[in-house]
């Protein structure tokens, strides 16, 4: 895959604090790619010098192959968790004044604002100031000046802050449309099923440091433990014998959970028929990105 951002050795330090230490990183084209860490981790420093509102003490960030210029901020949205609307400003004015300052003309930006307002179904919105709209509203409102220009990335910090449910889904539905239409997306949460549900690629960054990185398949695969659910029939059981060999927890009702070692599971099977128990459901366990994130963190401070 092609890598629309390199980071090469990047380091930022502010007066004694060392913000970023040596971190490397490739970002592939069109996938939705999460970052992740504790909170005062390096995450919105890191953003800050992708956006060009920080500069590095030393290292390298490549867009598409060429080194960040200050060109490039016409083919990236950013959209902070902290709200950068103007309070009393009217929307749609605002919308059209923040598309044309990124290289939109006067007639795209207004065309571009009633698209993305009728699709919102958010019309009877544009004549009024921000501060008059709920953070829900105004978080919408930020998405669309974000995504005005159609950036090819897209870096999205906390999107989903104050949105209830259904306006998250519709922001999650525009970010997958976006991905499968090319666009690369940078997604900053803490919401970790919202990382196991779109990213297919994580970097887990802490103290500064890239401590994980790589498809989100192949980490909660290198990060198993080897343990299985095992569901029987409602009219078998564990029996002393499988547990004596095989030692289990009992998870919900004819569902037992077992460690197991690499290329065990025939011979389990074998064991269970040879008590007549009846199997039903044999599935492994996969960690989840929180349990990795909470143990990684654990690990690096330890």
């Amino acid at each position: 895959m092609t890598a629309i951002i390199q980071i090469k050795n990047l380091k930022k330090s502010f007066e004694n604090h060392e913000a970023l230490k040596d971190v490397n990183l490739d970002i592939h084209q069109g996938v939705i790619f999460g970052l992740l860490g504790p909170n005062g981790a390096g995450k919105t420093t890191l953003i800050r010098n992708l956006t060009q509102i920080y500069r590095p003490d030393s290292g390298d960030i490549f867009f598409k192959g060429e080194k960040l210029q200050p060109k490039h901020i016409l083919n990236i949205g950013y959209m902070p968790e902290e709200r950068g609307l103007y309070k009393k400003m009217k929307i749609e004015e605002q919308l059209i004044y923040l598309g044309r300052l990124k290289g939109l003309s006067a007639k795209e930006a207004k065309e571009k604002v009633k698209k993305w307002m009728d699709h919102f179904e958010i019309q009877s919105w544009k004549n009024k100031k921000t501060e008059d709209l709920s953070k829900g509203m105004q978080q919408k409102i930020q998405f669309i000046a974000t995504i005005l220009h159609e950036p090819e990335l897209l870096i999205l910090d906390e999107p989903y802050s104050g949105l209830d449910p259904i306006n998250a889904n519709l922001i999650k539905d525009e970010m997958l449309k976006m991905r499968d239409n090319g666009t690369t997306i940078i997604f900053s949460t803490h919401r970790m099923e919202s990382i196991e549900e779109l990213c297919e690629e994580i970097a887990l960054i802490n103290n500064g440091e890239i401590i994980l990185q790589g498809k989100v398949k192949e980490i909660k695969e290198e990060n198993k433990q080897n343990l299985y659910n095992i569901t029987l029939s409602s009219e078998s059981k564990w029996s002393d014998t499988l547990n004596n060999k095989y030692p289990a927890q009992q998870v919900e009702e004819n569902v037992y959970q077992i460690s197991l070692h690499q290329n065990n599971s025939n011979e389990l099977l074998l064991d269970i028929i040879h008590t007549k128990a009846s199997v039903i459901g044999f599935n492994e366990i996969l960690p989840t990105i929180n349990e990795i994130f909470i143990q990684k963190v654990k690990n690096y401070q330890s």
